[in-house]
């Protein structure tokens, strides 16, 4: 009797023991999941319209034809706006605030564009994000504008940068802090933006528009 109850117990034992061991190899072998950004049907819609557009661009022209860069003037700046999309699999990965520029006003209500030097306003259309360099706010990038409405940028110092005016989370209905022209994101979003542009080995594809 006493050798079926020790006999019983050993074998339970084993069996907790392998359970843990194969829980345990499962947990360390299961690859990380990364979670779309889920968006509401209308501008999930907008956003893959504006993304498939960019992706035959961005194979026409030698560019990343994987991931881009979408931001939607239409939207509140207290509101995300501000899109890295995967092309191949028409999902928004993440999405952070972005301000715009002011068109040199003190505060500019509504939204003007423009494309002169000087103007201090945002410029829609394309554009390939170009190299990196330290600047007055730190790390940023160049922007060179692609289309008539934005050819100018370079010229303009329009860049890729980041502002601690910009906060890491939504802040709707209020608007945020306003740029010279340039997309200024918080430091915590360039910082993934720089993880993406870094490792890419075509340029990457940037689409403002309204």
């Amino acid at each position: 009797m006493k050798r079926i109850i020790l006999t019983t117990i050993a074998v339970l034992l084993l069996f907790i023991i392998g359970s843990a061991a194969w829980y345990a190899y499962k947990m360390k072998a299961a690859p990380p999941v990364k979670a779309a950004v889920s968006l509401g049907s209308t501008l999930l819609k907008k956003v893959h319209s504006k993304g498939s557009s960019l992706e035959k661009y961005a194979k026409e022209n030698k560019c990343n034809t994987e991931i881009c860069f979408l931001i939607d003037m239409k939207i509140n700046s207290g509101s995300n706006r501000f899109f890295i999309y995967n092309m191949k699999k028409d999902s928004v990965l993440a999405s952070s605030l972005v301000a715009h520029g002011r068109c040199n006003e003190d505060w500019l209500t509504g939204r003007k564009y423009g494309n002169d030097v000087g103007c201090g306003c945002t410029s829609l259309g394309k554009y390939k994000v170009g190299t990196p360099y330290q600047g007055r706010f730190g790390l940023a990038y160049k922007l060179h504008g692609l289309d008539a409405t934005n050819n100018n940028a370079f010229k303009r110092f329009v860049v890729l940068h980041s502002h601690e005016c910009v906060p890491n989370a939504e802040v709707d209905p209020y608007p945020i802090c306003q740029s010279d022209g340039c997309p200024t994101v918080s430091a915590a979003f360039l910082k993934k933006l720089a993880g993406i542009l870094d490792k890419s080995s075509k340029p990457v594809l940037m689409h403002i528009y309204e």
